[in-house]
């Protein structure tokens, strides 16, 4: 089996450790090695059954291991572009995670370090980017294209043909209408009915959704749209 690092000890990371155990209880691939978190005071605990190692650098030393980033929120949404940066690893040390409960068509693709959770479906020709966070009960359509370090929560719909933009964050349950563009490092609120294209940088929300306030989360350097995969 393929030793594993998680980077990120907190929910989204929890719920991949949960996936690596469904992964290898229909056919053994990885070995979870344990979660690595930055934050001093989680080193030593054991989270699920799965031990905090030690920071994020780690990920680096343990040349063998396979790696996935598993942080982010609303509030800070680039922070896994953040960290992918600073590790600086190549390509090929990054895991691609799917449920074996998603339901992936052929003609669609997946990108290095990206996770698919559980119940979550891409029907025909999507193409999601390196280290994409799709979440339970997401559905994506014919055509959708969602870009490097983009979230998607749990239960967001895309029509088809839409396309999320670099680190961009669509929330829980949200719904987007066909061909729209959700612009880089955009935040579309949970619930919210997107009937028009999201600029970059702004948060938008409401039924039909419109534009709050600007974006404030940090925006790092980090290669442009498929330059990771």
């Amino acid at each position: 089996m393929t030793p594993l690092l998680i980077v990120g000890a907190g929910g989204f990371a929890r719920e991949t450790a949960q996936l690596v155990h469904a992964v290898n209880d229909v056919s053994p691939t990885w070995e979870l090695l344990g979660h690595l978190d930055d934050d001093p005071a989680k080193h030593g605990a054991v989270v699920d059954g799965v031990p905090v190692l030690g920071g994020s650098d780690l990920a680096v030393k343990r040349e063998d291991a396979q790696v996935v980033v598993c942080t982010g929120s609303p509030r800070d949404h680039t922070s896994r572009a953040r960290i992918v940066a600073r590790l600086g690893l190549p390509p090929a040390r990054y895991a691609t995670l799917v449920h074996p409960a998603a339901s992936v068509s052929r003609t669609s693709t997946i990108g290095p370090g990206s996770v698919v959770l559980a119940q979550t479906v891409l029907t025909a020709a999507v193409t999601l980017g390196a280290h994409v966070s799709v979440m339970p009960h997401v559905t994506l359509t014919h055509d959708d294209v969602v870009e490097d370090f983009a979230t998607l929560a749990a239960g967001a719909r895309l029509a088809g043909a839409v396309r999320v933009g670099i680190g961009a964050y669509v929330g829980s349950g949200a719904l987007v209408r066909e061909t729209l563009t959700i612009g880089p490092y955009a935040l579309v609120g949970m619930g919210s009915v997107v009937t028009r294209d999201v600029p970059a940088r702004e948060v938008w929300a409401g039924v039909p959704a419109r534009f709050l306030r600007p974006s404030t989360v940090p925006v790092p350097p980090f290669p442009s749209p498929g330059a990771l995969t």
